[in-house]
């Protein structure tokens, strides 16, 4: 148990390395390797995940937000931190005062740094992001060469970076459109160079795109998920084995546990929990834990997931609850109060998956992983 909580997240060092470096051995020594820790890490701790992902050997981290990049330069100040996502400008001061990099979409936003910027008597470095057919973030064809000129002729800001992103190259085996964007990403980059504007760190590679094709690895690449030792999608580990590669062998970073809180005999014929939608059919052993959907532990799990005590499984009965999650541990010997309960890892011969999970509720691993609860 992690001191004063009952419901806590385990992270193994051993795993980080070895996905780190998997990684560096597939990009090679000349490229450098982002680590996305937005989202709290992907559910697995900003912090903690940084300072594992330096000693891993990571080059950059990319966060979604200020706060998120002030978490990270606290615990590693040597590692360059880009801002993916949108800071109001009332807040760029900060950007340009603690040398975070930032991603830039829009003409506005680029004016506003420069701004800043030049009051504080200070150069900012910039990555803009090209539109390609992600229809997200992104600077259209159009407005491409005239911001890019502003920002390369501008005193205060610097043109570090060129930046894209995939839509669709981890959710299918065709990939004809992610490779129409990387053929659009080349033809911006080669018109920039016509007119003598050439970032000076090229990037467009997420998890799947960095295992999948070399040719988008450029100079810097964005391992996400795979980071962390989860596949993106069943189809990547498909499209992985059907391009004649063997497989990524990733390691699942993080173990989910909590603690019985409570046991209790539940005769036959009675409800369990809000809605009274599990009736027991017999006299059960009943089991209370300390968390629910206030944690992260997704409610459509009810009467469907199960955890694991004692290296056996223990279904849930009842909806689960804010703050609490019952299961029947009748067949389970020995049982006891504090016992360790295992939610996402392994306990015995029994492994329970971040990708099982999130085929039960019908959603995906990201989900599951990012909505664990920081407290």
């Amino acid at each position: 148990m992690a001191g004063i909580h009952p419901t806590w997240i385990e992270l193994h060092q051993q795993a980080i390395e070895h996905n780190i470096g998997l990684f560096r051995r597939h990009v090679g020594e000349g490229v450098k390797i982002m680590v996305p820790i937005k989202a709290n890490a992907y559910g697995h701790g900003l912090q903690q995940m940084a300072v594992s992902f330096e000693k891993a050997g990571v080059d950059w981290f990319g966060v979604h937000s200020l706060e998120e990049a002030f978490l990270a330069k606290e615990v590693c100040p040597d590692i360059p931190v880009l801002i993916l996502g949108y800071v109001p400008f009332e807040a760029l001061e900060r950007v340009v005062d603690n040398d975070f990099r930032l991603l830039v979409s829009s003409w506005e936003t680029a004016e506003a740094l420069a701004r800043t910027a030049a009051a504080r008597q200070s150069v900012v470095r910039v990555h803009i992001k090209i539109e390609t057919g992600t229809h997200r973030q992104g600077v259209n064809k159009r407005d491409l060469q005239i911001l890019a000129r502003f920002v390369s002729d501008s005193p205060h800001l610097h043109l570090e970076g060129g930046v894209t992103h995939f839509a669709n190259i981890e959710d299918t085996t065709d990939h004809s459109y992610a490779m129409g964007q990387l053929e659009a990403f080349h033809k911006e980059l080669e018109a920039l160079q016509d007119h003598g504007i050439k970032p000076e760190i090229i990037h467009s590679a997420s998890s799947a795109a960095t295992m999948l094709f070399k040719t988008t690895h450029f100079d810097m690449v964005r391992p996400g998920l795979s980071s962390y030792g989860l596949w993106p999608s069943r189809e990547t580990y498909v499209s992985l084995l059907e391009n004649g590669r063997s497989s990524f062998p990733l390691q699942p970073v993080l173990s989910w546990k909590t603690v019985i809180s409570l046991i209790k005999d539940v005769p036959a014929g009675k409800y369990i929990g809000y809605g009274c939608s599990y009736r027991t059919t017999r006299d059960i052993k009943l089991a209370v834990l300390p968390i629910g959907y206030y944690d992260g532990y997704d409610r459509g799990l009810s009467n469907i997931g199960y955890v694991l005590i004692r290296g056996q499984r223990a279904p849930i009965r009842g909806r689960i609850c804010m703050n609490l999650t019952m299961v029947d541990v009748t067949d389970i010997q020995g049982v006891k109060q504090e016992d360790e309960v295992v939610l996402i890892g392994e306990q015995g011969d029994e492994k329970l998956s971040v990708d099982l999970l999130a085929s039960m509720i019908g959603s995906i691993n990201y989900e599951v992983v990012a909505r664990i609860g920081q407290h």
